[in-house]
């Protein structure tokens, strides 16, 4: 029997969002109902509802999110009912190019829930396949990943967008290793992650940069070991100076502006790889 429950729908492009009362069906095969228990607000759910994603109204919104797992659907087993999960983008295929060679954030074949959930009988477009700006919503069973309980929900729900963003634009896309150079533009969540990521991946020099001096000293507790407000020194040539004059091994961008894009381009040693989260 399908699940009504409350939900923040973007009925078109533009309008003030509104809390309505979804349908959201009993899971079906490799399908699992996520009871929400945090969702945080990112940057996106602002692009879905300006219609910069896609036109596809209307858009049950939220992706950042924790919950429990409430029911699950024939051939689910990494997951079971009680289980504290956080939700990710879209369920990798594990069978394509890409996941065969150990590289699934690239998967060519990722996917979402079969079954919609739905508003007055209209199909909703879930944001990033999740839709979790609701009481509950309907996943596949592989954007659900069981996680300590002991986590606090707020906290947790993070890791499936701004820090899995920032870890991945510095440990997969960027490749950082030990002993690397690294900036990263841009101290906010995405930012803060990746450099938390350069960290982990055990680079010696990690740069910050960002105009606001509270986002830099947060940023040296996340991992950086030197700071840059790029309002008051110039970035590149600040980097520059750090790096023996050749630049950072590796760049990453986590604003999304044209400034910041040239920036981290010619911040970069020669041989150096630029990242691009936006």
């Amino acid at each position: 029997m399908p699940h009504s429950v409350r939900a923040v729908v973007a009925r078109a492009k533009g309008e003030p969002v509104t809390v309505e009362t979804i349908q959201v069906p009993d899971p079906g095969p490799g399908e699992v109902l996520v009871a929400v228990q945090e969702c945080g607000v990112c940057h996106t759910d602002l692009h879905y509802r300006e219609g910069a994603i896609n036109d596809e109204f209307p858009f049950l919104l939220g992706h950042e999110a924790s919950g429990i797992v409430e029911e699950v659907g024939e051939g689910v087993t990494n997951v079971a009912p009680g289980d504290f999960v956080i939700l990710n983008w879209r369920a990798v295929c594990g069978e394509c190019r890409s996941c065969l060679r150990g590289r699934p954030w690239y998967c060519f074949a990722t996917h979402n829930a079969t079954q919609k959930m739905t508003l007055d009988g209209v199909e909703l477009s879930p944001a990033l396949g999740i839709g979790a700006f609701a009481e509950k919503t309907l996943v596949h069973s592989g954007q659900a990943t069981k996680v300590d309980p002991a986590a606090p929900p707020e906290v947790a729900g993070l890791i499936g967008c701004g820090v899995m963003a920032g870890l991945g634009a510095a440990m997969n896309t960027g490749n950082v290793g030990r002993g690397d150079s690294v900036a990263v533009f841009g101290c906010g969540g995405v930012g803060d992650a990746a450099i938390a990521g350069s960290h982990l991946a055990g680079a010696h020099t990690i740069i910050a940069v960002d105009i606001d001096d509270r986002k830099l000293e947060i940023a040296r507790e996340f991992g950086a070991t030197h700071t840059i407000n790029s309002s008051a020194e110039d970035p590149v040539e600040a980097i520059r100076a750090l790096t023996g004059g050749n630049g950072v091994d590796v760049a990453i961008e986590a604003i999304g502006l044209p400034v910041t894009y040239e920036q981290a381009f010619y911040a970069r040693d020669l041989a150096g790889t630029v990242v691009l989260v936006g």
